[in-house]
């Protein structure tokens, strides 16, 4: 089967990869197209625009952005059509992939969403449009399945992702090497995966510093936004 996997930042991207991997094992000749990052790729996806051109938030960056947003989400239907998937994988990501969904039922095309969006959270009016547009969800948390059902909607409960990223987990020996970092007990910073919310949040979190000086803080960054942009907004000596 072929399958068009659409990933619009880091998380969704490695929960997609496994995914990736996880369908393969089902059916060896599978192959995969979409929009995603190198985790995907190295699960064997061709990746054909990479999530770093698809991280805009907020109603602001959105409409700096507009022509950006709106050049992507035609390059993805265009590509989708050319591909001719046996069925589209949404992963989260709900400000593109619902409309993405929403063009996909009105040709015909299977949507499988995986991880919801936090509808239970907020615009839980949205539930009427997963359901016109979707055909089948896969959440992650127990409570969503009840959520959904609700609303008359069969969502299927598959775990959480996370727990297939821990299994692989292999610890960087050299994270700790002797010196400062392996004198202090260590609190870690999630900032998150995009530039603007990381310039919103880090600073706030670096702030929890002054609180705990028995402690190490360190940052979780990404590598493809690199070091100098966290360091901008980090002014504490032992960070």
């Amino acid at each position: 089967m072929k399958f068009y996997v659409i990933a619009g930042e880091a998380s969704g991207d490695l929960h997609a990869s496994h995914l990736i991997r996880a369908i393969k094992t089902l059916d060896s000749t599978a192959s995969f197209r979409g929009l995603g990052g190198d985790r995907m790729e190295q699960a064997g996806a061709r990746i054909v625009k990479h999530y770093r051109e698809l991280a805009f938030m907020g109603f602001w960056e959105v409409l700096l952005h507009l022509r950006t947003v709106l050049n992507n989400l035609s390059f993805c239907k265009h590509d989708i059509l050319q591909f001719q998937p046996d069925a589209v994988i949404l992963v989260d990501y709900p400000g593109f992939n619902l409309r993405i969904a929403k063009f996909l039922k009105q040709r015909g095309i299977r949507v499988f969403y995986y991880i919801s969006p936090q509808v239970w959270a907020w615009h839980s009016s949205r539930v009427k449009q997963i359901k016109r547009c979707v055909d089948r969800m896969y959440v992650i948390l127990p409570f969503e399945k009840e959520f959904y059902a609700r609303w008359n909607f069969d969502a299927e409960f598959v775990g959480h992702p996370l727990l297939d990223a821990l299994h692989d987990f292999r610890f960087n020996e050299n994270f700790i090497d002797g010196n400062r970092l392996a004198q202090k007990r260590i609190i870690a910073l999630l900032p998150g995966s995009r530039r603007q919310e990381i310039k919103r949040m880090l600073p706030v979190m670096v702030q929890m510093a002054h609180y705990f000086p028995g402690y190490q803080f360190v940052v979780a960054g990404l590598s493809h936004i690199g070091e100098p942009f966290y360091r901008q907004f980090i002014h504490h000596p032992d960070i």
